[in-house]
């Protein structure tokens, strides 16, 4: 059950980190920047992203990959391997609803947005930014809500048992 709260906890700081920063990025790389299509855009790549994390095992494809890679477990290549698998599945699923959202806001506003010319160069930086994002974010994050859980070095005792000493 601990793993299970562990593995929702990431998915929920994953989710909101890659989701802002997307968003952000998205919006003022598009070169037509409002604090209204970032919000819009933050909400709906968050509620994607959380369903995402919620219901796509990544321990397990990321685990399963770097096994049948033959590759060392927590090694950088490992690392590597699992924030690629991960940016593989968030990313392309991401950049489309925003794309999506950005055009169906253009063709309400008469403006002619072309859809795929404009989700490739999207998607080819939100692939870097994201990649960047969780090589960097979930091992710290993963530190972070271990320890929050008494998992690991300098967590001290398990939360049910904090007090009792």
């Amino acid at each position: 059950m601990e793993m299970k709260k562990i593995s929702r906890e990431m998915s929920i700081l994953m989710s909101i980190t890659l989701s802002f920063c997307l968003s952000l990025s998205g919006t003022l790389l598009s070169g037509h920047f409002t604090v209204q299509g970032f919000i819009i855009s933050l909400a709906a790549s968050t509620v994607i992203s959380l369903l995402i994390g919620l219901f796509v095992p990544m321990k397990k494809i990321g685990d399963g990959a770097v096994s049948k890679l033959g590759i060392k477990p927590r090694s950088i290549g490992a690392r590597c391997v699992e924030s690629l698998i991960s940016d593989l599945i968030y990313t392309p699923v991401i950049t489309l609803a925003m794309i999506a959202l950005a055009y169906a806001n253009a063709k309400r506003n008469g403006s002619d947005m072309p859809f795929l010319p404009t989700f490739l160069k999207s998607l080819a930086s939100s692939m870097v930014i994201g990649f960047v994002l969780i090589f960097i974010f979930m091992p710290l994050y993963l530190k972070l809500v271990l320890k929050r859980h008494g998992i690991g070095p300098g967590a001290g005792a398990p939360p049910e048992h904090r007090g009792e000493e």
